[in-house]
C-alpha cells in the first residue's frame, strides 16, 4: 500500500486531499502542529504526526516508510501576518521539507503553489499559463512572490532528481474549508451584506478537484512541471449570480468604478496596519479589477482535471457547512438559513 504525508493536513485543502487519499486506498500520515484543530478531518483515516515544516528535525519521522509527499502547508491568509513571517513559513518551510523528502529518498513529491505565483495578467493577453512569472515587486504581493520563490526551490530539487511537481490552485471554494478563505463569500452572502462589485473575475476551483489534481500529480505528473489546477473564468457578476440562485436568497452590490479601486486599496492598507481585522489586504483589492483567468489545459491533457459546475461547489460547500454547524460559529442562526433540500435540488 502507497504510504503519503500531507503536510498542512488539517487545513481546507490538506483535509479534502486526505479524503481523496482515503478513496484511492493510501494510507495517510499527516503533519500537524500541536495546536492545529482538526475540524477539516474528523471523519478521515489517518495517523497524526506531531511536527513543525520551520524545524528540519522535526520532520525526519514524519518521513519514514512514506512513498509520497503532498507539502500543503503554507500561509494563504497573508494578511494576517507580517511578510517576514509568510516568507519564513512558505519559503524556509519549504526548502526543509524539501530537504528532508530528498534526504529519505520519497518516490514522488507534489507541491502546493498557488496561481497567485503568477503574479497578474499580461496586456493583450486573456489567460496566464503555467510559462507566465511572477512580475508584481515583492513586497506588493508576499503570498504571490513566497509561492513564486517556494516553487523555483522545488525546481531545484527536481534537478537533483527528486521526483517533484508543483500544482498550483486558482481560488478555492468546496467543503472542509475550515478557515472560510472563500467560504466567507458565503457567510457574508447569508448575512445579507451588500458586495462590491468591480469589473473584473477570478478563475474558481473544487476544493475537491484540486484533491485529485494533487493525486494525478503524484501519479503522472512530470519531474520539475507546473500545473494550474483551475476550474471556471468567470466575472464577478457572475460568481455572486451564481451563489444567489443556489441558496435562493437576492445579493445586493455596489458597483465600485476602476479609478476607485487603488483608494480602497489604500484603506484597506491603512486599516490593517492600525489592526483591524479584515478578509482582504490591498493588492487583492486592486486585482479585483482585473480579470484573473488561467489555462487549464496542461491539467487537463496531463493530469485529466475534470473541473465540476461551480454552481455545484456552492450547494455542496454550503451542505457541509450546514452539516457541520459552522455557519452557527459564525453567529447565523440556523433558522435564517436557506432549506438544506432546497439548495441541493437545484
Amino acid at each position: 500500500m502507497t504510504r503519503a504525508l500531507v503536510t498542512g493536513s488539517t487545513g481546507g485543502v490538506g483535509a479534502n486531499l486526505i479524503a481523496a487519499l482515503n478513496t484511492h486506498g493510501v494510507e495517510v500520515v499527516g503533519l500537524r502542529r500541536r495546536t492545529s484543530p482538526n475540524d477539516a478531518v474528523g471523519d478521515l483515516r489517518l495517523t497524526f504526526v506531531t511536527g513543525d515544516i520551520l524545524d528540519l528535525a522535526s520532520l525526519r519521522p514524519a518521513m519514514e516508510g512514506v512513498d509520497w509527499v503532498f507539502h500543503v502547508a503554507a500561509i494563504a491568509d497573508d494578511w494576517n501576518f507580517p511578510a517576514q513571517t509568510v516568507y519564513k513559513v512558505n519559503v524556509e518551510g519549504t526548502q526543509n521539507v524539501l530537504e528532508a523528502a530528498y534526504r529519505a529518498g520519497v518516490k514522488r513529491f507534489v507541491f502546493t503553489s498557488s496561481a497567485a505565483a503568477l503574479g497578474r495578467p499580461r496586456r493583450g493577453r486573456l489567460l496566464l499559463t503555467e510559462q507566465d512569472e511572477y512580475n508584481l515587486r515583492p513586497e506588493e504581493w508576499p503570498y504571490g512572490y513566497s509561492k513564486y520563490l517556494a516553487m523555483q526551490i522545488v525546481e531545484e530539487y527536481a534537478g537533483k532528481g527528486l521526483h517533484a511537481v508543483s500544482v498550483l490552485p486558482t481560488a478555492i471554494l468546496g467543503p472542509r474549508d475550515v478557515k472560510f478563505i472563500s467560504g466567507e463569500l458565503l457567510v457574508r452572502a447569508l448575512r445579507r451584506e451588500v458586495f462590491p462589485l468591480p469589473d473584473g473575475g477570478v478563475n474558481f476551483v473544487d476544493s475537491r478537484d484540486v484533491a485529485a489534481g494533487h493525486i494525478a500529480a503524484a501519479e503522472h505528473g512530470r519531474p520539475g512541471e507546473r500545473y494550474i489546477l483551475g476550474g471556471h473564468n468567470l466575472t464577478h457578476s457572475e460568481i455572486l449570480r451564481t451563489i444567489s440562485e443556489v441558496l435562493g436568497i437576492p445579493i445586493r452590490c455596489v458597483r465600485i468604478p476602476r479609478w476607485a479601486l487603488p483608494v480602497l486599496a489604500e484603506a484597506v492598507g491603512v486599516l490593517l496596519k492600525l489592526g483591524v481585522h479584515l478578509p482582504i489586504e490591498r493588492t487583492r483589492v486592486l486585482l479585483s479589477g482585473e480579470y484573473m483567468y488561467y489555462d487549464n489545459s496542461k491539467a487537463v491533457r496531463e493530469l485529466g482535471l475534470t473541473p465540476r459546475p461551480f454552481a455545484e461547489t456552492v450547494a455542496d460547500a454550503y451542505r457541509w457547512y450546514v452539516e457541520h454547524g459552522f455557519f452557527a460559529r459564525r453567529g447565523i442562526p440556523r433558522s435564517s438559513l436557506p432549506s438544506l433540500t432546497d439548495v441541493l435540488s437545484k
